[in-house]
């Protein structure tokens, strides 16, 4: 069975390797170490982005209004300075670009998604509040995932303030976004959700689930990375069979592609090699 293969296969690869598949509300068809929490990196996002329609739809934000775009935040630890992203520590100079001037939160959510820009990802905290974000977990159903700081919130990371999550957990929140799109969900309304799923749609990093899976299928996805840690969560939506969500997360030191993520490693090449497996399985995955 390809569920042993993969097993077996997973096995021999150094560090922790996390695993869910299956369709969305559905019991999963196959997990490996689901509940292992590892380094969130930017997956973490997926949880921000939630949390920022959810506040649109409550009236509490305007997505399409301007926020002033700041290299300047708030720490998460009490009493701490406030802190800045690296520009070098990017992956995204259009929003650089607009330091100092404004840019609406729509366009901030789409450009932390789409090229997982860390500066887009901190306005976006800053606007929302990091409670919210935590309520967006929650909602989904997720049991160990947190969003305890910024990204590059050095301060709040010494003491012990992280970002986690699970391969069950960024499932739970994909599937609820995958179902929420077909009718009235925790997260958002149908068209929220629908909304959400397109950003995620628009995704450039290509590196690792979608690299598994034959040109043009429709994948929504977030991965994230720092040296040692590669992670890809996302639905697939084939043409021929019902969608699936599918995560793998590895912490591992066949993740050296570095800080940057656009250079494919050999745990981008673990990702798209499960992906592949997974979408040749496509039509017996559990109902």
């Amino acid at each position: 069975m390809i569920w042993e293969e993969l097993d077996a296969h997973l096995d021999r690869v150094p560090g922790i390797v996390s695993a869910y598949v299956g369709r969305p509300g559905a019991r999963p068809t196959w997990t490996r170490r689901a509940d292992a929490t590892h380094y969130a990196a930017s997956t973490m996002k997926l949880a921000v982005l939630v949390a920022l329609f959810r506040a649109a739809e409550a009236g509490r934000l305007d997505l399409d209004a301007p926020v002033p775009v700041r290299n300047s935040f708030d720490s998460a630890l009490s009493g701490a300075p406030r802190f800045a992203n690296d520009r070098d520590y990017d992956n995204d100079e259009a929003v650089w670009d607009r330091v100092g001037g404004e840019a609406s939160l729509r366009w901030l959510a789409e450009r932390m998604i789409v090229r997982s820009s860390n500066l887009a990802t901190n306005i976006c905290i800053g606007q929302v509040g990091l409670p919210a974000v935590a309520q967006a977990w929650a909602l989904a159903g997720a049991r160990h995932s947190v969003t305890g700081r910024g990204i590059e919130d050095f301060a709040a990371r010494d003491s012990g303030i992280d970002n986690l999550v699970t391969a069950a957990d960024l499932a739970a929140l994909l599937g609820e976004l995958a179902l929420g799109a077909t009718r009235p969900g925790p997260l958002a309304s149908p068209a929220g959700c629908a909304a959400m799923l397109d950003v995620l749609v628009a995704q450039e990093h290509r590196e690792d689930l979608a690299a598994g899976l034959p040109d043009g299928t429709r994948i929504a996805h977030k991965n994230g990375w720092v040296r040692g840690v590669r992670h890809g969560a996302g639905v697939v939506f084939p043409d021929d069979a019902p969608p699936y969500t599918i995560v793998v997360c590895t912490t591992t030191d066949l993740a050296d592609g570095g800080a940057d993520g656009e250079v494919e490693d050999d745990a981008c090449r673990l990702i798209a090699h499960v992906s592949e497996q997974v979408w040749a399985a496509r039509h017996d995955l559990a109902g």
